[in-house]
This record gives structure tokens, sequence and C-alpha cells, in this order.
């Protein structure tokens, strides 16, 4: 036998011996052609080198541990199987400690043959660190249930052919699925994600406030989408979607109590509702049925004022629309104007060469709007607007380009866009993923009020006559939500009530002191109300008030037959007494510095031993959303509409998916390489 070494020392066979039998009988291959080198394919070289120990012989050495092992003396050359037994089976300890996560590239199932079972495999090639998982159809059907729930994709995907043929492909061991074991795995996801918020939910020291948002479907049956927006123990805000109740008839004025009385009763919240956010206007009739419904179970704070708001969004959205309405004429030359430029790439080229040749400025890109999004039309009536003396020096006498805008319309832009901003600057808050909490609104809302109010006055007829239905319409909210939002600002130790009476003297005038003192008295009130609240005497709350553990046995706590009826009385009037000072001492305290960047629950969180009952009343109403839409759908125009796939569902799984998407999106579940097996219903 001939032999030539390569550079790496690796043992090529330069010349064929029929006696030696193949590398899946555990030997090295002969190399057929006398002057090639063959490099050695087999997956335990990743792991060993060849070296030469002694006079015609070599041993294969181990990289991690150094342990050698015969490979060949003489002419006599060893197999690998005991160099694959070495790595598979976890005899070097150092590559073992290495991979102790993850399952060994060698493990293979015993049913595809080879080293762990009795049928010849293909030579598998990998590259070099990719390990092998084994395979587990548990985890392969959760991920699938996850995937169409992440994703909003149809339960029917599962029976797709070529979703079908795609998973067969990849793993022929995996039975797919069925429409129906696919909807069973996503109710199960749902259900365990719902275990979990049920116990942040139960644990939760305050209470909850409720959004309610209704979509229509083409089949004249309402979805009620029920989010709870509360925060828990460790002093988080939460905003989860709790519910989606299919409503028969949304139109009816049963439809909202009834939505509300099943996501109390599902969470097994009776008792515990602060405020309720709808995003449209209701009637008298449907609003008594809610004050009927929760004046049972649940104790309405000032007397239900705080109850029923409305959804800021929506109202911002309204206004925007019915101001571009307002300047439908002069909205539609400036949106055919852009058409013509980009649509054409010709128009565009001619259209960038007249602004480089008259070096106009311009901040924004030019584009077309998306009437679904009344800010988009903003965007582009703002960068029209820095482009007119371009759009004027275009071609009038192209049939193409329509009705030129004068310099009327631009004035008409130019007033459109600076009360637009006005409401974007708001709207824009709401669009933000982290929640802002409640006294952030305040300024914004009073300033939109007081803007409004001025320019109704305006000596201009057309900015008079154009801002009046504006002013109208965001006066009704002001005067709905007004008290929620004062309450929340004064919860806000950098304001307090300064910024109220501030604010309310710019609004009110001089009949701000009666806005101030309705302010004043309601919050007074409401903070006696958590004053009479009875006293969570939980194992907790008894440490941090008393410095320590009093266990319900100890003499003189409870009914224990000792006569002290009178001192239990006694305990309450004096902390009362002592109670209602801690309003009074919060609000004389110095103002805090406006720092930009202010963490209010944060600071509550820090001052709770402090004011023990003002902290539970900051936490409700810091907690009361002022928009019922998500952050994606602030800016829109239409009201949202069920599909028709998602509304041949049965009401229960549609509730799942749509839950369940949200859960995992807020707080991803997260997987550890270890699945835990999970009973998956049928």
């Amino acid at each position: 036998m001939m032999e030539i070494h390569s550079e790496n020392n690796e043992l090529v066979l330069a010349e064929a011996q029929p006696d030696i039998p193949t590398e899946n009988n555990e030997l090295v291959i002969p190399e057929t052609q006398p002057n090639k080198r063959r490099k050695k394919k087999s997956i335990v070289w990743e792991h060993f080198t060849i070296e030469t120990v002694g006079a015609g012989c070599r041993r294969a050495c181990c990289k991690k541990c150094k342990q050698s092992f015969a490979y060949s003396t003489g002419s006599k050359v060893a197999g690998t199987s005991h160099l694959k037994r070495h790595i598979a089976k976890g005899t070097c300890f150092l590559l073992r400690n290495q991979e102790k996560n993850q399952l060994s590239p060698y493990s293979a199932p015993s049913k595809m043959g080879g080293i762990m079972g009795t049928d010849t495999p293909k030579r598998r090639y990998r590259m070099s660190g990719s390990p092998y998982f084994a395979f587990d159809s548990d985890r392969c059907r959760h991920e699938i249930s996850r995937m169409i729930i992440m994703h909003d994709y149809p339960l029917h995907m599962v029976e797709h052919p070529g979703f079908v043929a795609f998973v067969q492909n990849l793993q022929p061991r995996f039975d797919m699925v069925s429409f129906n074991t696919v909807q069973g795995d996503c109710v199960a996801t749902y259900l365990r994600e719902k275990q979990s918020l049920q116990k942040v939910i139960e644990a939760m020291p305050g209470r909850i406030s409720l959004t309610l948002e209704l979509w229509t479907s083409s089949r004249t049956v309402g979805y009620v989408f029920l989010t709870g927006h509360f925060i828990d123990s460790d002093w988080k805000l939460h905003r989860k979607i709790l519910n989606v109740v299919m409503e028969p008839y949304p139109d009816s004025d049963a439809a909202f109590s009834h939505a509300v009385a099943a996501c109390l009763s599902d969470w097994s919240m009776e008792g515990r509702l602060f405020s309720l956010t709808i995003n449209q206007t209701l009637s008298e009739t449907a609003i008594d049925n809610l004050r009927a419904l929760l004046s049972v179970k649940n104790p309405l704070m000032l007397n239900g004022q705080l109850l029923v708001g409305n959804c800021l969004a929506r109202t911002l959205s309204s206004i925007a629309l019915d101001a571009l309405g307002a300047a439908h004429g002069t909205v539609k030359k400036i949106r055919d104007s852009v058409k013509y430029v980009k649509t054409s790439e010709s128009h565009e080229e001619k259209f960038l060469e007249l602004k480089h040749q008259l070096q106009v400025p311009s901040t924004k890109s030019l584009a077309l709007d998306d009437k679904s999004q009344w800010n988009t039309t903003y965007e582009m009536l703002l960068a029209a607007s820095e482009l007119k003396e371009v759009f004027s020096c275009l071609d009038t006498s192209d049939p193409d380009y329509k009705e030129a805008p004068s310099m009327e319309d631009w004035k008409q832009v130019e007033i459109l866009c600076t009360f637009l901003k006005l409401l974007l600057d708001t709207a824009n808050l709401l669009t933000s993923t982290t929640s802002p909490t409640t006294n952030t609104f305040f300024h914004e809302a009073w300033k939109i009020q007081l803007e409004l109010a001025r320019a109704v006055t305006s000596e201009d007829p057309f900015i008079s006559n154009f801002t009046k239905p504006m002013q109208e319409k965001f006066d009704k909210y002001w005067k709905d939500c007004c008290l929620v939002l004062a309450i929340a600002v004064v919860m806000d130790p950098r304001f307090k009530m300064k910024l109220v009476e501030f604010s309310f003297s710019k609004i009110y005038g001089d009949d701000a002191a009666t806005y101030i003192k309705m302010v004043d008295e309601g919050i007074h009130e409401l903070f006696l109300e958590y004053v009479a609240l009875p006293l969570p005497l939980t194992p907790t709350y008894v440490e941090e008030a008393n410095g320590g553990t009093v266990k319900s046995g100890d003499p003189g706590i409870g009914a224990d037959g000792l006569g002290l009826t009178d001192f239990d009385v006694y305990i309450m009037e004096t902390t009362s007494q002592q109670s209602r000072s801690e309003l009074d001492q919060y609000l004389e305290e110095s103002l805090l510095p406006r720092v930009h960047e202010f963490d209010v629950i944060g600071w509550w969180k820090l001052n709770k031993l402090k004011y023990p009952t003002l902290s539970k009343m900051a936490r409700d109403i810091l907690s009361v959303p002022v928009s019922t839409v998500a952050p994606d759908s602030v800016f829109d125009t239409t009201n949202k509409e069920m599909d028709r796939y998602r509304c041949s569902l049965r009401p229960e799984t549609l509730e799942a998916l749509i839950c369940a998407k949200d859960w995992l999106h807020c707080g991803p579940v997260e997987m550890s390489n270890a699945l835990v097996k999970m009973e998956f219903p049928i």
C-alpha cells in the first residue's frame, strides 16, 4: 500500500486494496486514484487529529481532552466506531460540558439507523458547529399554533397542499395536523396564557379600567373589544385585551352593558371596575343600563362621574375629518397636483428640475395621502405647501394637469395645517407603545380647548367659520372628560392643583374660580371615598404598616369576644382623621422640578408608605385610559370591521386568537430548549 500524507498530517490511501472494508463498515475507504488526494469526509475528524507515535504506528487524538485512540498499525487501519462513541456518548467530558444543553450531532434517533440503530444511514454532511436536535412532535404543534396566532394566519392553512408539502419535505416524520386539531392547539395556547394573566389580575391591589371598542361586520353582528388597563402589584402599567364579545344587535342600548357584564364575570372582577372609555356616543338609555349594571356590585366613585369617558383618538380623528371636509375643494386641488407629479416619472423629473432652479428648500418628502389615515393627508398638505412656488410654475396647459391651486387655496392650506398640527401633536402621544399615563393628556387637552376657543372669536371670518364646528365637538369631549384629566394631573407632583388653576384661568377667565372649586371638591370627595374603603389586611400590608407580621390568632385582633368593638370604632375614626390630611399635606408641599422623563407611577411607588391612601387613589386614576384604539389605529378615519374569515369562526375561537396574539406580543413566553410536554385538546 502507498501512503501519502497531507499537510495536516491526515493519512490518504493512494492504492486500492480490495480487502479493506468501506467506511460504512467503520473503516476508511481507500482512494482508487493513485495520485489523487482524498479529504476525509467523516464528521469525526472535526474532533480528532492523526499523530505519528512510532514507526508505522499512528493514533487518533481528541482535540478536546487529548485522549488518543488506535488508528493504524502497519498495514492495518482501525475503524471510526470507537471515535464516534467517544464523541456521541459523552465519554469526552470536555465536549459534554460544552454542549450539555444540546443534543449530540451523532445521537440521531434509532429509526434513522447508523450509530444508534441497525440500518445503514446515508452519509450526512453538516456545517461545523451546527447541533442536532431531536424531533419533537409536540413542540412542532405548539410552534404552528403560535405562528398562526402571532401572524393572523388562517387556521385552514394547515390543510393547504402547498403548506403540507413544505412540512413533509422539511420533516417527513411529522404527522400534519387538521383544522380541528390546530384550532384546539390555539385555544390551548390561549388558556395557558389566560391562566397566567388571571394570576396577575387577582394579585392586582387596585381597580381596573376598561375600554370598549365596537367593530362592525358584513354579517350585521358586532364585536366588542374589551381592554383592561391597570397597575399591578409591582406598579407596572398594563394594557391587555381581555375579551372579544360578539353582539348580535350592536346598535341596541344593551349591547355594551352586556359585554361589560360578560367581561367582569369572566375575570371575576365584580366590584373592581373604576371607569369605562368608549369609542362612540352612547344614548342616555345605554348609559343608564351601564350604571344600573354596575351599581349592584360595583361602588361607583363620585356617584359615577368618572364612570364613562370618551375616546380621545376617535374625537381627534372626527374633528380632523370634519376640518378636511370643510376644505374639501382645496384639499382635492392639492391632491390632484401631487398626483400629477408623483404618478409620472417625466412629470416628477420636471418638478425636481424646477425645484432646483428656484432653489426652494423643503424638509418634507412629497407623497400622496391615504384617505383612511388623516395624518397622511396632513403630511401631504404640509409638504405641498412648502413647494407651492414650484407647483405654481408647472405647465397648466398640460391636459393631464387639472386645476392649479390659487394663492387663496395655499392660504387655506396653511390655516388647515395649523389646526391639524394642534391635533396631531396630541394624537402622536397616543401612538406610543408604552401607554402614557392619564396625567399626560390634561396639558394637551386644555391647549386644544384654548386654541379652538380663541380661533372661534377670530376677526378672520374664514378661521372663525372653519374652527367653529371643531370647537363645538372638542368642547363636548372637554366637558365629559375634564374632571378625570384634571384629577390625574393633580396626582402629578410636578403640577398638582397649580396647573389646573393656571389653565382654567386661561380658558374660563373670570369664571375660572367656579371650575377650579369643582375640581378641588371632586378630588377631596374622591379621597374620602378611598379612606372609607376597607383596609386590605393582607400580611404584606400589615407588615408594611406596623413593621411586623400580625397573626390572626393574636389577642385584640378581630371579633374575638374581648369586647374591643369600641376600640375598633376609635381606630377607624382616628385613622380617618389622619388619612384625610394626606391629600392636604400632598397639595401643600412644593412642586417637583419639571424633568421631561418623569416616571409618575414610580414616584408613587416610592411614596406609598408616606401616602398609603392617596397612593391607592393615584394608582387607579393614573391607569384610566383616554383612548380605546391600538397605537397603530390612532389616525384611522373609518370604523374597524371584522373580515369575513374571522366572522366565520366560532366566537370562542375568534376571542382566543385575538386575545392570545395580544398577550404573546406584550409578554412573549420564553421557551426553553427542553420544552415541557403539554396536553393539546383535539
